[in-house]
């Protein structure tokens, strides 16, 4: 499998938002706009979160708006909190469908959603933050909470329990551009047989290639810097293929 490139589209009000370490949100663009876009410069895959999770009604027609415009895999998370969630998305238009917190309160949800839908169709969504060298827990509540969940043994169990992929979110690196926690993902990829989606902290094109560079790390998730246009996604899969 080919190193993929993953634009993210935090999704607040109807609008693509950003912050920096969970924080700090400000406006970006509209998301079918956005998705349109993304498309044109070949992202592999796109990655939608809903990070206000009070309107999924807008949030899904959002997904089934982006279903429609593009062509391309569509990843769905945030808000998913039961198998019932996870239907939806799947039936807005998800190819796969991630789950974060609702994973740590009831890990029953991975391996239902799993045998109900095909476990290629679930990714395990881990929100990490260090809490001392070359250890992290697993956060919840959109990073503010510690579940005392230790991150590599949880990765394990939830490919234990079915998930096809770990969506690996570095709340200490997210939006602040100084590249990606390798120790975090070359621990979990490590661990486990399943692909590593590397998400938080791109800031240059060396920091996708630093990572995707580790065994198992099959994706390079970002949004600020393909946002705001200070990565083209064609330069960096022109750069990644040289490197």
């Amino acid at each position: 499998m080919r190193n993929k490139i993953i634009p993210c589209l935090d999704i607040r009000n109807g609008r693509v938002v950003k912050g920096q370490k969970f924080e700090n949100v400000a406006d970006v663009a509209d998301p079918v706009q956005l998705a349109k876009r993304y498309e044109s410069e070949h992202a592999d895959t796109l990655f939608l979160l809903d990070i206000d999770r009070k309107d999924r009604r807008t949030f899904l027609q959002i997904v089934r708006e982006i279903r429609v415009a593009t062509s391309f895999p569509l990843y769905v998370g945030g808000g998913i909190r039961s198998v019932e969630d996870v239907a939806k998305a799947l039936q807005a238009g998800a190819t796969k469908v991630s789950i974060t917190s609702a994973a740590i309160e009831d890990p029953a949800i991975i391996e239902q959603s799993a045998y109900a839908f095909g476990d290629d169709k679930i990714i395990l969504s881990i929100d990490a933050k260090k809490i001392s060298d070359n250890k992290w827990h697993a956060f919840t509540s959109g990073g503010r909470v510690d579940s005392g969940l230790d991150v590599i043994a949880w990765a394990k169990r939830g490919e234990a329990l079915g998930a096809s992929e770990i969506l690996l979110n570095s709340i200490d690196a997210d939006g602040v551009k100084q590249g990606y926690d390798l120790p975090l993902n070359k621990a979990v990829a490590n661990a486990i047989n399943i692909p590593v989606i590397a998400s938080g902290g791109a800031g240059k094109m060396e920091d996708f290639s630093s990572v995707l560079a580790e065994e198992n790390v099959q994706a390079a998730l970002a949004a600020s810097v393909f946002h705001y246009g200070e990565i083209a996604i064609p330069d960096l899969k022109s750069f990644l293929n040289n490197a």
